[in-house]
């Protein structure tokens, strides 16, 4: 049995953040032929609920690069390598030196989801805020009452590309966490961050969600940095051609681009949907 995992932002998710009509549609035509998928993406379950709510993905999704999966079945989490309020401190400094809002995601004693911001810092942040705000099982909170117990999941923001890569550089050089950046996928000036714990990788994940699954291979659709770790641990790889270039090279092959169902295209020829 094969398991295919897909990135969203830039592999599987159109302009529009969306799935595409010819994309879901595939999709179905997968589900039907008995081949396993799923996804696995930076974004958080809540950021992401939106972008794929055309589309019942039935398996383990892997959201967070592996901090956070999601079982749509029994509508249960699985979570990993959480973070401390005081692995972060430096880090938070770092990002009142850059001028940029960090949002802090955390897990409640009881099990829901609070993000912990500083003051908002121009319109990028707004956007963060009022994304989040939309979403009845999170709450927003003052990072002053963040909590020194804190069970942290990770944290996001997003800003200005030089702001972004210098946080993003601070933070490697911290052996605990781990740092992704990108942008120019929906709006050229403002790039995104999200920073974990090291010790998890959308790579690591689908290994471990292959052995429960019994699948024999695992095959991967990415375009970006966090996606290599995916491409390093699967049986084979495909960058779509929007991706970057090095995520290009360390691919089995290139196929479309992420805006033409370049992903669905390929699956319809390989699999003869």
């Amino acid at each position: 049995m094969d398991l295919l995992a897909f990135d969203l932002d830039g592999t599987l998710l159109n302009r529009q953040q969306r799935l595409s009509e010819y994309t879901c549609d595939t999709l179905r035509r997968l589900d039907a032929a008995g081949i396993a998928y799923t996804v696995a993406t930076g974004r958080t379950h809540f950021a992401a609920k939106a972008c794929i709510a055309d589309h019942h993905f039935p398996h383990w999704q892997i959201f967070k690069n592996g901090v956070e999966w999601w079982n749509p079945n029994d509508q249960s989490y699985r979570h990993r390598n959480f973070l401390t309020a005081d692995s972060i401190s430096d880090t938070l400094s770092a990002f009142a030196e850059h001028q940029v809002t960090p949002f802090v995601f955390c897990l409640a004693e009881d099990g829901s989801h609070k993000v912990y911001h500083s003051p908002l810092l121009g319109n990028l942040s707004d956007h963060i805020a009022n994304e989040l705000g939309s979403h009845e099982q999170l709450s927003l909170h003052p990072i002053e009452e963040l909590s020194t117990n804190a069970v942290i999941t990770n944290i996001s923001a997003m800003g200005k590309p030089e702001l972004v890569e210098s946080l993003v550089a601070g933070c490697q050089q911290q052996d605990h966490l781990t740092a992704y950046s990108g942008g120019g996928i929906y709006t050229q000036d403002a790039y995104w961050l999200d920073i974990h714990h090291s010790g998890a990788c959308k790579g690591s994940s689908l290994m471990e969600l292959k052995a429960e699954m019994g699948a024999q291979r695992v095959i991967v659709f990415g375009d970006g940095d966090n996606d290599l770790s995916m491409f390093e641990n699967a049986d084979e790889a495909f960058a779509t051609q929007n991706a970057l270039e090095h995520v290009k090279a360390a691919a089995t092959d290139v196929i479309g681009h992420h805006d033409e169902d370049g992903v669905a295209r390929y699956l319809r020829k390989r699999y003869d949907l």
